[in-house]
């Protein structure tokens, strides 16, 4: 079953209108779509590495746009739905120590979390509600979306035919490692 769906994920990577549909999922998942845009960028840097880096611009871009949007969803929607939770469960005071932490630690947090394959709406909506810095969010949120797009771009342009190889031979263990650093990424959202 995962090898009919890798076959028509590269097939869907090939058709002409794979760049809109990357840009949209990248934009989505940064504020409200759990599909990463990997899923997509992969196969079409593997079905055509000469665009390559011109899909991870593409993921990138949509993907900070969409981060901006799941900003606003935390920052402009918290206090019509999740401030009046806090309040009738008594749980203003853990809110408030949460904005201080993430006032401390923000950066590091949209940093870090960017480059890990777990949803990245979870860091673009915290990051609003904690009323984070904009400027600095966009900026870090393109630092690092750019490096981890353009680092999978890269090494599907140097390795295409081997990571083509690889990917096609290994794929369940492809997915339960991605799995396994998606749960190790929630972890370090809970700790951090």
């Amino acid at each position: 079953m995962l090898r009919n769906l890798y076959q028509r994920v590269l097939l869907l990577a090939a058709s002409p209108f794979a760049p809109v549909w990357l840009a949209v999922v990248a934009f989505a998942e940064s504020s409200f779509f759990p599909v990463p845009p990997d899923a997509l960028l992969i196969p079409m840097a593997l079905a055509r590495p000469d665009r390559a880096l011109r899909y991870a611009l593409i993921t990138t871009v949509a993907s900070v746009a969409g981060g901006m949007l799941g900003y606003w969803i935390g920052y402009a929607l918290f206090e019509q739905v999740a401030r009046p939770l806090l309040a009738l469960y008594h749980y203003e005071a853990a809110y408030t120590a949460f904005q201080d932490r993430f006032a401390q630690v923000g950066l590091w947090i949209i940093l870090i979390k960017g480059l890990l394959p777990i949803p990245y709406k979870i860091i673009t909506i915290a990051s609003g509600a904690a009323k984070f810095d904009f400027v600095t969010f966009v900026v870090a949120s393109a630092v690092t979306r750019g490096v981890r797009f353009f680092l999978e771009a890269g090494l599907l342009m140097a390795f295409g035919d081997q990571a083509r190889v690889f990917i096609d031979r290994r794929l369940p263990w492809i997915l339960i490692a991605t799995a396994v650093l998606a749960v190790l990424g929630f972890g370090l959202i809970r700790y951090v």
